[in-house]
């Protein structure tokens, strides 16, 4: 009897172990970088910017300047999920294969502005524009918040690359933003 119990138990293990083979099936592969990001909102950025120029009835000037990094995707996002006053356009800027190539720009009317706390703040540059722009640090991103033509903007970079594309950089892509006259369709 304890010789039947016995190779039952060897029978059970071995079909449990297998041979140490690894079934993938579709599912377990990663999802391209375009799905991945469709599932949170993001889609063509001139999709997105329309969105968001229909929303706030207005021209959204963006910077015509990237950080000196290397880009697989961009997606845009029209964003307001937690109503107006929350209302925000975001272009983010990924490397599928460097995770640390991420850049990011929120854009939001300055009205709803977020705000700034002193304790991450770094330093202070003067645009061309002669505001200010903050430069700080912000749970892995270094960051530049700074306003123009009614716009609060938020440059993202991740901190791991911050030495190559330091607040400088930041300053100069910022500067890069032209506003809209009256007859160049802004409203």
């Amino acid at each position: 009897m304890n010789k039947y119990i016995f190779l039952l138990l060897f029978f059970l293990i071995s079909i449990l172990i297998g041979n140490g083979a690894v079934f993938a099936s579709k599912e377990d592969r990663p999802k391209p970088a375009e799905e991945f990001y469709e599932e949170f909102g993001y889609e063509p950025v001139e999709e997105a910017i329309k969105k968001a120029e229909q929303h706030f009835d207005q021209k959204l000037p963006l910077p015509t300047r990237l950080p000196a990094l290397t880009f697989t995707h961009y997606f845009g996002r029209f964003d307001r999920l937690a109503g107006d006053i929350n209302a925000s356009f975001e272009l983010k800027f990924i490397h599928e294969q460097v995770p640390e190539n991420h850049y990011k720009i929120d854009v939001r009317p300055a009205e709803n502005r977020i705000p700034v706390r002193d304790k991450d703040i770094i330093d202070v540059f003067k645009l061309k524009n002669g505001k200010d722009a903050t430069y700080l640090k912000i749970s892995g991103f270094h960051v530049l918040v700074f306003e123009q033509s009614n716009w609060q903007y938020i440059l993202s970079v991740d901190k791991r690359v911050s030495d190559k594309v330091p607040a400088v950089d930041l300053v100069k892509i910022a500067n890069s933003i032209h506003a809209f006259k009256k007859d160049d369709g802004g409203k």
